[in-house]
């Protein structure tokens, strides 16, 4: 067996195989992982909302609720 040889100068460095193409979720109904990651996201913008509404109002959710 010989030992790998270094990559000359002149051929191309960079790969010239296609990137592969990464099939997205389709909306489907029930419990789908385009759901879940639909559910996440808002999930993510409810609770950021939250954060910024305490910092601003001074108050937290429950009081915001009536709990309190």
């Amino acid at each position: 067996m010989t030992a790998p040889q270094p990559a000359s100068s002149d051929q191309p460095t960079t790969s010239t195989i296609p990137a592969e193409v990464v099939p997205q979720p389709e909306p489907a109904f029930g419990w789908t992982r385009y759901a879940e990651l639909i559910n996440g996201r808002f999930a993510m913008i409810g609770f950021v909302a939250l954060l910024i509404l305490e910092f601003f109002t001074g108050q937290d959710f429950f009081t915001w609720l009536g709990l309190r």
